[in-house]
């Protein structure tokens, strides 16, 4: 049994249903059902009355809410009495990020990291989102920021912003000046991940229910891979990305943005059942400001801030 299932049941009983829990804890429908699923073959009961009105718990299942409830409040406690008593935060904290916000965002970390927290050390790496939330289930991983679809592990995440995709090009496209659509992408060599990627999933989604299809010229397996085809005229990409700077003046065309907008959403992530440090608990308060501020700035485009305080 893991803390996780615990708190997704409790968020059930009070939201009523699996759908208003599910965007409360930001986890797919589905991936919260099996989870319960998992619970309650643990126990061997059932804890939730189903009905077309929603869900309540059985008698069991108010036993559990009960005891459930007080165990997680000791838990979500247990990081403010250690940070009260421990004194400045102090320690290592593994931080992952998403390669295609890595080049923005970690000189600004780094710096104001050192200032803000000077006893905290920051172990820096960049991967694409399926690769940190296995880090992240490995232990690897403390923290993660990250771009989602779809919210279907079970992590404890906070959705910070909305961004928009762009078509990355080496020279301008002829015809397009500031956005492009759908249909003329179509019509354009690309250069994407592979199909697991959920960058893949999402624009494959999108140009199905256009009823269109993508025209792959070449799949990547990273990052680098994917820039080095586009420097070499392979083809174009699509990133969640509205300005290109930090590769050097002129070393792509201006990026299009493409109409109608596709969005991912930037999460900051960590584990659902292992609790932050004292270190990693302030590096996540320090991210949150942090990149409140950093998205406003000129050179991230296409932004949205949805993060609740």
């Amino acid at each position: 049994m893991q803390f996780r299932q615990l708190r997704y049941f409790v968020k059930i009983v009070d939201a009523g249903s699996f759908s208003r829990a599910a965007s409360v804890v930001h986890v797919a429908q589905p991936a919260l059902s099996q989870q319960i699923a998992e619970l309650e073959e643990r126990f061997g009961i059932m804890l939730l009355q189903r009905s077309a009105r929603g869900v309540r718990p059985t008698a069991a299942g108010e036993i559990l809410y009960k005891e459930a409830s007080a165990i997680l409040h000791q838990l979500d406690q247990l990081p403010s009495a250690i940070r009260t008593s421990s004194g400045e935060p102090e320690g290592t904290v593994s931080l992952g990020l998403i390669s295609s916000l890595a080049p923005k965002l970690v000189g600004g970390i780094l710096e104001e990291c050192r200032t803000s927290l000077p006893k905290v050390t920051i172990r820096m790496s960049d991967a694409d989102s399926h690769g940190l939330e296995s880090r992240i289930a490995a232990g690897s991983v403390d923290l993660a920021i990250l771009y989602e679809d779809e919210f279907a592990t079970a992590l404890t995440r906070k959705p910070l912003f909305r961004q928009k995709l762009y078509v990355i090009s080496l020279e301008p496209l002829p015809g397009q000046t500031h956005v492009i659509s759908l249909r003329r992408l179509a019509e354009m060599p690309l250069v994407l991940p592979g199909r697991t990627n959920g960058r893949r999933v999402l624009i494959e989604r999108v140009f199905a229910d256009a009823k269109l299809k993508p025209n792959i010229a070449l799949e990547a397996d990273s990052l680098s891979s994917e820039m080095w085809a586009v420097r070499n005229k392979i083809g174009c990409t699509i990133l969640p990305v509205g300005d290109m700077s930090h590769f050097g003046p002129n070393a792509f065309a201006k990026p299009l943005l493409i109409e109608p907008p596709i969005h991912l959403t930037c999460s900051l992530v960590h584990s659902a059942d292992l609790p932050l440090t004292n270190a990693g608990e302030a590096v996540r308060d320090f991210l949150l400001g942090f990149i409140e501020r950093r998205v406003s700035q000129a050179d991230m485009p296409g932004t949205e801030w949805i993060a609740k305080t």
